[in-house]
């Protein structure tokens, strides 16, 4: 693979500064365990197996490879990637978009159930990568709107739910009909024997990846919640941190715009605080990350999505000031403490608004919570 820019660093990976300037904007931090391990692979040309949950960044495992490699320039599909349903071609085309903005690769979403003519008119208007569901693909091959025969790479996504959901057959004739010499990968989340089968019929000698899903140990992780009122939430995290004295602690919120208010109402405080989100540079994030991780910042404020990826073993707190709008949030935010066999304490808000929301939380998460009680309540 020949970069046309000389090549960005995306943790310890080189990647294309247009796709680096993308996924910045997006406001990825570091790269996820099967982006640093699937990455490198796939920029080589080699084939890959590997295993990986959803929500793990696969998507763009496989994306920031294929748009290195697209050229805009040749209006035909370049890489296919193959995916169970229609909520995920539209899903995987949507993220193809958000990385590959500066990249001017066009990608086009096939599946059924809808008319055929704005997916063909997709197609004629000269589509690099092509995202699709097995029988709409064999459709528009065999009415001649889809050539395969410039495809170098394809991906099977989900390839468990794709045998699960009988699309075996019609796999395997999409496979036979492009080119011997193309680059394969595979990515599942379970590697059952018929999995294996898949992957070994259709690749050559691939690179093994296997990520294991990411849970929070529990006996090493503290539940709290407190109830306080949203009018004071900003008092009962300073009562918090004046807890927790000089703890690494995590603050997670649910949008920009609420990371930037609670930042500013600290700082005018006077407390040593700093926060990621989307819209920080690159560059801007790795200095709070460097300062969060070497121990000089011991609070960071974060989004769910710009702290996606983030690996950091000494987090001893993580606060949930805003409820968590499901149990995956739930997972993925208490995940970052309790790590490396270290013990944690997980503290979530419940406002005056969030018993409801956050008794079903508790039920689905399946873990104790233990209830404190604020000083400034404590009269």
């Amino acid at each position: 693979m020949t970069l046309t820019l000389s090549p960005a660093r995306f943790g310890e990976l080189a990647i294309h500064p247009d796709i680096l300037r993308a996924i910045s904007d997006l406001g990825f931090v570091a790269p996820t365990p099967v982006q640093e391990r699937a990455i490198p692979v796939l920029q080589q040309g080699r084939d890959l197996f590997a295993q990986a949950q959803t929500g793990t960044g696969k998507t763009a495992a496989f994306a920031i490879p294929i748009l290195e490699r697209v050229d805009a320039a040749l209006k035909r599909p370049q890489a296919l990637v193959v995916v169970p349903t229609r909520e995920l071609a539209l899903q995987v085309t949507r993220e193809f978009g958000a990385i590959g903005r500066y990249r001017h690769a066009r990608e086009a979403a096939i599946y059924g159930g809808v008319p055929y003519g704005p997916q063909e008119r997709a197609l004629k208007r000269g589509s690099t990568i092509v995202v699709g569901t097995p029988g709409r693909l064999l459709d528009h091959i065999e009415r001649g709107t889809l050539d395969l025969s410039g495809v170098g790479i394809v991906i099977l996504d989900e390839a468990d739910r794709l045998l699960d959901m009988g699309f075996a057959p019609e796999v395997r004739r999409l496979l036979r009909k492009l080119p011997e010499r193309r680059q394969t990968g595979l990515f599942s989340a379970t590697l059952t024997s018929e999995v294996r089968d898949l992957a070994y019929r259709f690749t050559q000698k691939p690179v093994e990846v296997s990520i294991e899903p990411e849970h929070p140990t529990i006996d090493t992780v503290e539940q709290v919640y407190i109830e306080v009122l949203e009018e004071d939430k900003v008092r009962a995290l300073e009562e918090l941190l004046r807890r927790y004295e000089t703890d690494q602690v995590l603050v997670f919120r649910h949008t920009k715009r609420g990371v930037d208010k609670l930042l500013d109402a600290l700082k005018r405080r006077g407390h040593d605080i700093d926060a990621i989100h989307g819209d920080m540079s690159q560059k801007e994030r790795e200095h709070v990350m460097e300062r969060f991780k070497d121990g000089s910042l011991h609070v960071l404020i974060a989004t769910n999505v710009a702290a996606r990826g983030l690996h950091i073993e000494d987090v001893s707190h993580v606060v949930n000031y805003d409820l968590p709008e499901d149990a995956d949030v739930f997972t993925h935010r208490v995940g970052r403490t309790g790590r490396a066999g270290k013990t944690g304490v997980a503290v979530t808000f419940v406002g005056e608004w969030d018993f409801d929301e956050f008794d079903a939380l508790r039920k689905k998460a399946g873990m104790p919570f233990r209830r404190e009680i604020l000083e400034i309540y404590d009269r």
